[in-house]
């Protein structure tokens, strides 16, 4: 591939949601600058041809968490409108962009996890890092420098725990927004499922940070992502006021960015 300029267009499917972004080759960084993007939901799919119809790109790469049958809806939207342009899936490897995946099978990891720490150990490199990214699922996961990717947990995300409670997520933005860490015995049933669901979230977090410092005896820096951060990031803070944590939008998408980036190099030789 030439060091000319790319457009490439990042899919991220992921378990609800289906988002999109233009990236141009050499636009690397936070906030990432996308010359457009958009999202749908799954019964969405049909209007993605709508939102494409005028783009230029290059080339089209995603990441896909959804199944198969997704797969190939997205596959017959993009040669409708892309017809000529392949569509090359990303999967995670041994070595991708720079980070080797330590994963007992690499090839079982899923593409958003590898394409999240793919992009949290590009912006935050030699360091070492507990990537959190917290939609349907929360999936918090460790790179250790000098090694790299060396694997996770998988959690229900926020939402998800709140459903399975019967507890109207309709009120989950207030309800977590108004609930105090200081009182983490609540009072009332409906705060105590919130209590329950959004500490289960942070405990995980935690957890890892805590033992990834005591693994690697480095300090660890928090990246997050995820519908469900702003939720989460108040308690975070107020149990962590010495840490920072750095919110990455679109994470998986980013993590995509830098791969088509590193694909442009003459080293370039993975196999997505």
């Amino acid at each position: 591939m030439s060091s000319s300029v790319q457009h490439s267009l990042l899919i991220d499917a992921g378990n609800t949601r289906i988002k999109w972004a233009v990236f141009q080759s050499g636009a690397l960084g936070i906030p990432m600058r996308w010359l457009t993007q958009g999202s749908v939901n799954h019964t969405q799919l049909s209007d993605l041809q709508q939102q494409w119809r005028d783009l230029q790109v290059d080339e089209v790469l995603i990441s896909n968490v959804a199944g198969e049958t997704l797969q190939q809806a997205l596959q017959q939207s993009v040669e409708a409108v892309f017809p000529r342009i392949a569509l090359t899936r990303f999967r995670a490897d041994l070595q991708i962009a720079g980070l080797q995946n330590h994963y007992r099978n690499p090839q079982q990891l899923g593409s958003d996890r590898f394409a999240s720490a793919i992009a949290a150990h590009y912006f935050f490199p030699d360091t070492a890092l507990v990537v959190a990214t917290c939609g349907t699922a929360t999936t918090v996961d460790a790179v250790i420098p000098g090694k790299g990717f060396v694997g996770g947990m998988i959690l229900p995300g926020l939402q998800t725990m709140a459903v399975s409670l019967a507890q109207n997520t309709a009120q989950l933005p207030q309800i977590a927004s108004e609930l105090n860490l200081d009182s983490i015995f609540a009072d009332n049933t409906q705060q105590a499922i919130m209590s329950g669901c959004i500490h289960a979230q942070l405990g995980a977090i935690q957890c890892a940070v805590a033992a990834l410092e005591q693994q690697t005896a480095l300090p660890v820096e928090l990246v997050l992502s995820g519908g469900a951060v702003p939720y989460l990031l108040p308690h975070l803070q107020q149990a962590h006021q010495h840490r920072q944590a750095h919110v990455i939008d679109n994470l998986v998408l980013t993590g995509l960015a830098v791969v088509a980036q590193d694909r442009q190099l003459p080293q370039f030789s993975a196999d997505l």
